[in-house]
């Protein structure tokens, strides 16, 4: 969450509740990155880029993934840096100067400063997170609230290291397919499982049976504490290569060139008459993905969201 921003003379030296400062730089994409070494270089505790015109009509998102080519920084990017309170601001001025320098910029750019106090972090997090209706029977609720609607089916999720709290497009557009394909006694195998969010809501939407699949230890132990959570039995495996069973549905919501990897193996794991959703697929890339599948099972598009696609199939 980046800290308001304003100009100051000089700083507190550490004094009452400050406890970093915040300095931000606006800077051109060729120059951005290698600003970015030489600011963490000089003192700086992190540093991020961004779209210098972020929260206007010129904002321009960015998509990436492993194996994709490298997308290129903002043309108009702004290098927000934190450090450390300074003895004074002269000290900081000079340590930010000299960065510039190194990173071959000639003219030192416009440079604003902003105080960052202690807060609690704990409360502001979770003041960011409200609970999310997918449907009328479908909500996602944090630990910390009520739920809105204790007679809907309510997935206690809270933030974590694995993907998936149910904000993404790509999660918000697999619950809603499994909302309308599960139904009691379905088998569903969850591919790229994550925090698990996907299988916990097979399993309270009827599901017989869930086996959840991932390659990261740390998704696999958030999933299992997510299920104990909601009081559901999910299965968990580190990895698919011996799994040899069959499923009446089939849902992974990862990256699109792991999924077109995937699509022997996927299509595999289907019963006859077995149904699969993929997402994490970008609108562009969806006829890659449709064309990798194409040897084993058509694929349509199913529905979209902000950008991001749903694409269905059936043996």
């Amino acid at each position: 969450m980046p800290p308001s921003r304003g100009r100051h003379a000089a700083f507190a030296g550490g004094g009452g509740s400050l406890m970093w400062v915040s300095v931000t730089l606006e800077a051109a994409a060729a120059d951005a990155e290698a600003l970015s070494e030489a600011l963490l270089a000089a003192g700086a505790l992190s540093v991020s880029v961004e779209d210098a015109q972020a929260g206007t009509a010129l904002e321009t998102p960015q998509f990436g993934e492993p194996g994709s080519p490298a997308t290129p920084l903002w043309d108009d990017s702004r290098v927000v840096a934190l450090f450390d309170p300074p003895a004074n601001d002269a000290d900081l001025r000079a340590a930010i100067a000299a960065a510039a320098r190194a990173a071959g910029i000639a003219q030192l750019p416009a440079i604003s400063f902003a105080e960052v106090a202690e807060q609690d972090w704990v409360r502001l997090t979770q003041s960011q997170f409200a609970p999310i209706r997918i449907s009328d029977r479908l909500w996602i609720v944090p630990s910390w609230h009520s739920a809105p609607d204790p007679t809907a089916i309510n997935l206690e999720l809270d933030p974590g290291l694995a993907f998936g709290t149910g904000s993404h497009p790509t999660t918000r557009l697999c619950l809603e397919w499994l909302e309308q394909e599960i139904r009691p006694g379905v088998t569903l195998l969850d591919y790229g499982c994550g925090s698990g969010i996907l299988g916990i809501a097979a399993l309270k939407l009827g599901a017989a049976d869930v086996l959840g699949v991932d390659i990261d230890a740390s998704a696999l132990t958030a999933a299992a504490d997510n299920a104990a959570r909601n009081r559901v039995g999910m299965r968990l495996a580190h990895s698919a290569d011996a799994l040899t069973a069959s499923f009446d549905r089939v849902v992974a919501n990862i990256l699109t060139n792991p999924l077109m990897l995937l699509a022997p193996l996927l299509s595999a794991r289907l019963k006859p008459g077995g149904k699969l959703a993929l997402s994490g697929v970008l609108e562009t890339q969806a006829g890659q993905v449709i064309a990798a599948y194409a040897p084993y099972l058509p694929l349509t598009v199913g529905a979209t969201h902000d950008g991001w696609v749903r694409l269905e199939g059936k043996i």
